[in-house]
């Protein structure tokens, strides 16, 4: 096995692991080499991409409007730059899934998300789902498949059914070779419990506006914990305070009290 084989199988192992505790992967998520690269200085010992957040950045409204030759290249970016595992955010897959998942394993990312309803109100049928992630499975057998469900974050049937129903989803996805499933959405305490107890694999929720603290949600069997498109959304947040304090009041607080020294930026890509 030459090097970079060796290194990127290190990589996906760390990864997995990181899964199995004892303390929960607090994993956030990256849409550049500058977001990613602050990330892994503040110490996280893995981070994922944002789909939302590339396409974003690049003009594109999320819900696979991105091409996938545009998102493999940013991750490759990002995963060159950083010493640490990346797992990567492909939305559907684009249209090819495992195809998608031998260029992310290539483009140096060892684990990727698989949402099952992209871009739409409709679920993927469960079967054609778990063909998927097998196909992944064993076109790269050392992906580390973090497999979503969206009943939750798109609402999908009576809200009733919608916890008995993301149960039933992710263990199947996890029967199908899944590593870790998630389910966006849920910010309710016992909601969260009550997947975490019911599903026999590893748990993902995605932190929001309202959502537990990470020592709640370990306490709740929740094993990762990711943070989406918001930190890129915060970073828009801030850019629109500058812009608007410079157009109405012809100042620049908002931006030197917030800003890292171009000293300390420019170290970042020695």
């Amino acid at each position: 096995m030459d090097t970079k084989a060796q290194n990127i199988d290190t990589k996906a192992q760390q990864l997995r692991s990181l899964h199995q505790g004892p303390a929960i992967l607090a994993l956030p998520n990256a849409w550049d080499v500058a977001s990613a690269r602050i990330f892994e200085n503040a110490g996280f010992a893995a981070i994922g991409t944002s789909s939302a957040g590339v396409a974003f950045s690049l003009g594109y409204q999320d819900g696979q409007n991105i091409s996938r030759d545009e998102m493999i290249a940013v991750i490759a970016r990002i995963t060159k730059a950083l010493k640490i595992p990346v797992t990567a955010d492909v939305e559907g897959g684009y249209g090819d899934p495992a195809e998608t998942a031998r260029r992310v394993w290539a483009a140096g990312a060892v684990g990727m998300n698989l949402e099952d309803s992209p871009g739409g109100q409709v679920l993927n049928d469960l079967d054609d789902q778990k063909a998927q992630i097998r196909a992944i499975r064993k076109a790269v057998p050392g992906m580390v498949i973090n497999a979503r469900t969206d009943i939750f974050l798109n609402s999908i049937g009576e809200e009733a059914a919608r916890t008995e129903a993301t149960i039933a989803r992710l263990n199947a996805f996890l029967d199908a070779g899944a590593d870790c499933v998630f389910a966006p959405g849920v910010r309710d305490l016992p909601a969260i419990t009550a997947l975490a107890q019911a599903i026999h694999g590893p748990l993902n929720i995605l932190a929001v506006v309202g959502s537990p603290s990470l020592a709640e949600m370990s306490a709740a069997g929740v094993r990762r914990v990711s943070l989406g498109s918001g930190p890129m959304r915060a970073t828009l947040g801030l850019i629109d305070r500058i812009a608007h304090e410079l157009k109405e009041t012809g100042t620049y607080k908002a931006m030197t009290e917030s800003a890292i020294l171009y000293s300390d930026v420019n170290k970042m890509f020695v």
